[in-house]
């Protein structure tokens, strides 16, 4: 059975720092990028920052780059995301997911920096952690 479970979410002041996981299990994880997406209230799901594999090159949009960092873990089949300087616009439901890299082409590496975008359906999902940045 395919998993992936986040966790590290909560409640943070403006300027604070997060850790989310996402503890994977159920496919082999050295051949899937990771992404993290995220959903605010009333607005479409975005993805905002994915690692590949081989190489382990992140790609991060403009709205989170600077603050978070992806890492992947590949003993523990876990991948990571820090959050730093969180803003308000940073509450939502994030998920992170699982693509084949084979699914993704190799000139991405080229285009984005890192073979795991956004564009490409995901094949495996979690069920989310809430983010709530408040004062």
């Amino acid at each position: 059975e395919v998993r992936l479970v986040e966790s590290g979410g909560g409640l943070v002041q403006p300027g604070g720092s997060l850790r989310l996981s996402c503890a994977t299990s159920g496919f082999t994880f050295g051949d899937y990028a990771i992404g993290w997406f995220r959903q605010a209230p009333g607005k479409e799901r975005e993805g905002i920052s994915c690692v590949s594999t081989e190489s382990g090159s992140e790609y991060y949009e403009d709205s989170v780059k600077g603050r978070f960092t992806i890492s992947r873990d590949n003993a523990k089949n876990t991948v990571f995301l820090k959050m730093n300087n969180l803003e308000p616009e940073d509450t939502a439901i994030y998920y992170c997911a699982a693509v084949y890299v084979v699914s993704v082409p190799l000139s991405d590496t080229i285009m984005y920096g890192a073979r795991c975008h956004f564009q490409y359906e995901y094949d495996f999902w979690g069920q989310g952690t809430q983010v709530t940045v408040s004062s």
